[in-house]
C-alpha cells in the first residue's frame, strides 16, 4: 500500500470550504489529508465566475475567514478578482497549497464498510480516506434551461459562470436569459459595449440599493493599527444580520421590509409601465434579495428591450416568445444560475450497499445538521442541505460545519473509532425540527417559487433562523446520534490505494 495514497481526510474542492477546511485541519495537527480540485487554481465559485460585474453582496469583513482577517478590502464588498486573490494569497499565507492536488477531479468515492474507507477514483489516481468532506458547494454546476431548439442556435451560446472572454460583445444583438444575481451584475457591465439586448424575465426580482463605498486611508489604517477593530466590525455586521433573520421569519415584516426595495424601484424607474413589469408580486425575500444601483438605469437605455413574455423556442438565429415574436440573436447568454437543490457530486457518491446519494435523496435532499446522511458513513458535506442563507455570509456556516467536521476527528481518535454514521431517527428528527421552522418564513410561505425549492416543492436549501443557532448546534459532535464502529472491528488489512 502506498501511504501517500491513504489517507486520514480526503477534501473534495478548493473554494472557501475546501480551503477553511485544509488550513483548519493543518491547524490542529492533522498532516495525513489532501484537497482534490478538478481546476488548476483554487478559489471555486470565485475562481469560475469572472462574468463582467462580479461582486460579493455581503460586507467583505464578514465575507472572509474569521481566522484571515483582511483590512486592504478596496470597498465595503469585495469583487470576483479581489476575493479570488483573498483566496489564493490563504493557500500560500497557510502553507496548504502543497496538500492540493489540482486537476485531480472526483469521478467516483465508494464506501468499503469492511475496511472502513472510501475510495476514491479521481482523473489523477485512486486514493483512499476514512474521511471524506466535500467542498463542492451549491453554486458549482451551471444550470442550463431545457429550451427548445437552444441546441440548434448558430450564433454564441454561453452560461454567465463560464464567460467568453474571447468573445468581443462590441455592437453584437445579445439575448440575456434570466434576471438573477448574476444577470443584475453583469447586465449593466455588458449594455453599453453591445448593439442591442434583449432581456428576457421570467420573474422581477426585488432589488435594493447597493451601499457601497471605497474604503478611505484612514479606515485601512484603523484596520491595521487599532488591535481588534476589524473582529469588532465583522462581528457588528454579523449580529445585524441577524435581524433580518428574524424579520424573515415572518412574512408580514418582510412586506413591510420591502419598502426599501419598493422606493429604490420608483426612485429609478420613473415609467410606470417598465415599473409595473418589473414590480414582483411575491413578499421580498421569498426569492434571493438582490442590491444594485446600476441595474434599473441599465435596462432603461434605448438599446435594452425588457421581454415578459415566455420563450417558446429557440431557432437559427433567434428567440421566439410565445406570442409569436421572433428576435433576431447572434448571442445568448445564459443567467439561469446553477444546479442548487439537484447536487451534481450526489451521483458519484456510493455509500453503504453501493447506495447513491442521488438514490438516497429521491425524495429530496436532507442531512443531519446539514452534513452528515445516514447511510453514508464518515461523510461530511460542507454547506449540504438547508445551510443556504438568505440573510448573511456563508462562510459563518462554513465555519461552523468545520467546526462541527473537527470535533468528530477529536471523537474518533479519542474513542479509538474507525467510522461513525448518523443515526436514521436523528437524521430524521432533525429535519422535522427545520421544517416546523421553515413553515411560516417567507421562504415558504412568501407566494413565490424559487431555486430554494426543489421539484417537490420542500425547501432543502435554506437554514430558516439565526447563525448563532446552527453555530452553536454545530459547536460539538454528538456520539449518541451515531452509530459508531470502533479500530477492533476491522478484521481486514486496509486494500491499496492504486
Amino acid at each position: 500500500m502506498d501511504p501517500a495514497r491513504d489517507l486520514r481526510v480526503a477534501v473534495i474542492g478548493s473554494g472557501f470550504s475546501g480551503l477553511g477546511t485544509a488550513i483548519r485541519l493543518q491547524r490542529q495537527g492533522i498532516e495525513n489529508f489532501l484537497v482534490f480540485e478538478r481546476a488548476d487554481e483554487v478559489g471555486g465559485t470565485w475562481r469560475d465566475n469572472t462574468y463582467p460585474g462580479c461582486a460579493c453582496d455581503v460586507m467583505s469583513h464578514l465575507y472572509s475567514f474569521s481566522f484571515a482577517p483582511n483590512p486592504h478590502w478596496k470597498s465595503t464588498f469585495g469583487k470576483q478578482r479581489e476575493l479570488f486573490d483573498y483566496l489564493r494569497d490563504c493557500a500560500d499565507q497557510f502553507g496548504v497549497r502543497s496538500r492540493i492536488r489540482f486537476r485531480h477531479e472526483l469521478t467516483e468515492a465508494r464506501w468499503d464498510d469492511l475496511h472502513k474507507r472510501w475510495l476514491l477514483t479521481t482523473t489523477g489516481g485512486n486514493y483512499t480516506a476514512q474521511v471524506l468532506v466535500t467542498g463542492t458547494g451549491y453554486l458549482s454546476e451551471p444550470a442550463i434551461p431545457d429550451i427548445p431548439g437552444l441546441a440548434g442556435f448558430e450564433g454564441e451560446v454561453f452560461h454567465s459562470a463560464r464567460w467568453r472572454h474571447d468573445l468581443d460583445l462590441t455592437g453584437r444583438r445579445v439575448a440575456v436569459i434570466g434576471t438573477g444575481a448574476s444577470a443584475i451584475q453583469f447586465v449593466p457591465a455588458i449594455q453599453q459595449e453591445v448593439g442591442h439586448l434583449d432581456l428576457y424575465q421570467r420573474t422581477p426580482p426585488w432589488i435594493g440599493p447597493k451601499n457601497d463605498k471605497v474604503n478611505s486611508a484612514l479606515q485601512t489604517r484603523l484596520l491595521t493599527s487599532v488591535p481588534g477593530y476589524q473582529r469588532f466590525r465583522r462581528n457588528f455586521n454579523m449580529w445585524g444580520r441577524e435581524i433580518l433573520a428574524f424579520v424573515m421569519a415572518r412574512p408580514a415584516l418582510a412586506a413591510k421590509m420591502q419598502k426599501m426595495a419598493s422606493d429604490h424601484l420608483k426612485k429609478s424607474v420613473p415609467d410606470e409601465r417598465l415599473r409595473a413589469a418589473l414590480t414582483p408580486d411575491y413578499i421580498m425575500a421569498c426569492k434571493r434579495l438582490l442590491f444594485s444601483n446600476t441595474y434599473y438605469p441599465a435596462i432603461q437605455q434605448p438599446n435594452v428591450e425588457l421581454v415578459t413574455d415566455g420563450i417558446a423556442k429557440v431557432t437559427a438565429d433567434a428567440v421566439v416568445t410565445a406570442d409569436g415574436r421572433e428576435r433576431p440573436v447572434d448571442t445568448i447568454i445564459l443567467g439561469t444560475g446553477f444546479e442548487a437543490v439537484r447536487r451534481p457530486i450526489a451521483e458519484r457518491l456510493f455509500g453503504r450497499d453501493g447506495v447513491s446519494l442521488k438514490e438516497a435523496w429521491s425524495e429530496g435532499m436532507n442531512a443531519h445538521r446539514g452534513t452528515c446522511v445516514t447511510g453514508f458513513p464518515n461523510l461530511f458535506m460542507l454547506l449540504g442541505p438547508n445551510t443556504t442563507l438568505g440573510h448573511s455570509s456563508q462562510v459563518i456556516m462554513i465555519e461552523a460545519q468545520i467546526t462541527y467536521l473537527l470535533d468528530a476527528l477529536r471523537t474518533m481518535d479519542r474513542r479509538g473509532l474507525a467510522s461513525v454514521e448518523v443515526l436514521p431517527d436523528a437524521q430524521r428528527t432533525y429535519n422535522e425540527q427545520l421544517e416546523r421552522r421553515l413553515s411560516g418564513t417567507v421562504w415558504n410561505a412568501g407566494n413565490c417559487r424559487s431555486w430554494y425549492l426543489d421539484e417537490h416543492g420542500r425547501n432543502p436549501s435554506i437554514w430558516p433562523t439565526y447563525t448563532w443557532r446552527f453555530r452553536r448546534a454545530a459547536r460539538r459532535f454528538d456520539p449518541a446520534e451515531h452509530v459508531l464502529s470502533t479500530t477492533e472491528d476491522l478484521r481486514a488489512p486496509v486494500p491499496a490505494a492504486s
